[in-house]
C-alpha cells in the first residue's frame, strides 16, 4: 500500500522490449536505499515490483496490460517519473490509501498558474467520473491530490509548490497523459451497495 507522497522525482535510464513486455531500469537514489529483489517501487503510480538493483538504479518488468492501461508505454529513456516506495505499518498516513492499480488515464487539458499555486485541468473518463467527488481524494500519477472541481469528464487538483518542483506534474504541459487511480474506498461502497440492493430483490 502507498499513500500517494512522492519521495522522489526519478528518471528511466534504459527501456528493453520484451515482445510482450518491457523492462525499464530506473534511476532514485531515494527508493533504492535498501532495496532488494521482489520489493515494490510505485513509479507514476503504477505499484512495479523490483527486478534488480544496482548502485541507486533498480530495473522492472512491466507486462502488456499495464502498459495498455497506464501511461507507462508513452515514457522513454530521460523521462522523469514519481517514485514512492510502499508505507511501512505504523507510519503517517500523510496522503490517502493508494494501491498503485491505475484505474485509467487522463490527459492534461490545461495549467492555470498563480502567485502561490497552480491549477491544472484534467480529462476523466466517463466511467471513472462517478467515483470523482468536489474535495474528495484522486491519485494522478502517484500523488495523492484534493479534487477542486469535479466535472462530468473533467476534474481540477490545486498544486502548491512543492508538489511543483518534486514531481512529474511541475513538468506535464497540456496534451501530457497521466496516470488515474480512484480512491478505492468509493469502487468498494458501490460494490456493497449494488449487492445488497440485489439480494434485497
Amino acid at each position: 500500500m502507498f499513500t500517494g507522497i512522492v519521495e522522489e522525482l526519478g528518471e528511466i535510464t534504459a527501456v528493453e522490449n520484451l515482445g510482450d513486455a518491457c523492462r525499464f531500469r530506473l534511476r532514485g537514489p531515494v527508493v533504492t536505499e535498501g532495496a532488494k529483489h521482489g520489493d515494490s517501487i510505485a513509479v507514476n503510480g503504477v505499484c512495479l515490483t523490483v527486478v534488480d538493483h544496482e548502485g541507486d538504479e533498480f530495473t522492472a518488468d512491466v507486462m502488456a496490460e499495464t502498459l495498455d492501461r497506464s501511461s507507462l508505454g508513452a515514457l522513454g529513456v530521460g523521462s522523469r517519473v514519481n517514485l514512492e516506495r510502499p508505507t511501512a505499518v505504523g507510519a503517517r498516513l500523510g496522503g490517502h490509501i493508494v494501491q498503485g492499480h491505475v484505474d485509467g488515464t487522463g490527459e492534461v487539458l490545461e495549467r492555470k498558474p498563480s502567485e502561490n499555486w497552480e491549477i491544472i485541468k484534467i480529462s476523466l473518463p466517463a466511467d471513472l467520473s462517478r467515483y470523482v467527488v468536489e474535495k474528495g481524494s484522486i491519485t494522478v500519477d502517484g500523488i495523492s491530490l484534493t479534487v477542486v472541481d469535479a466535472g462530468p469528464d473533467y476534474f481540477t487538483v490545486s498544486l502548491i509548490p512543492t508538489t511543483l518542483a518534486l514531481t512529474t506534474l511541475g513538468l506535464k504541459q497540456p496534451g501530457a497523459p497521466v496516470n488515474l487511480e480512484v480512491d478505492v474506498v468509493a469502487k468498494y461502497v458501490e460494490r456493497l451497495l449494488a449487492n445488497s440492493q440485489g439480494a434485497g430483490q
